[in-house]
């Protein structure tokens, strides 16, 4: 069956830098638009960053030029690397499929000293 799952996650200094992956499965999964969300306690859910399947990317104003999102099509991977981590970047992570709206069980991100 179709399958994200999320990691990487965990607790990381204002500064600091994580890599979070999505690992997928049960799907042709060169050929999709895939995703990064986030949510905050008390927040929406907001869209980080879409990568396409000819690897076209955009973001949220508020992480560009910090977080970079990429695929390994040969891994059935998509990844969010995030730089300069801020407190307010603290949220859960989750990876996405636009097409039918698929999602992953999400992984914590938490900026704190």
């Amino acid at each position: 069956q179709v399958q994200l799952v999320e990691s990487g996650g965990g607790l990381v200094q204002p500064g600091g830098s994580l890599r979070l992956s999505c690992a997928a499965s049960g799907f042709l999964f060169s050929s999709f638009y895939m995703d990064w969300y986030r949510q905050a306690p008390g927040n929406q859910r907001e869209l980080v960053a879409q990568i396409s399947s000819s690897f076209n990317t955009l973001y949220a104003d508020s992480v560009k030029g910090r977080f970079t999102i990429s695929r390994d099509n040969v891994k059935n991977t998509v990844y969010l690397q995030m730089n300069s981590l801020k407190p307010e970047d603290t949220a859960m992570y989750y990876c996405h499929r636009v097409v039918n709206d698929i999602w992953g069980q999400g992984t914590q991100v938490t900026v704190s000293a």
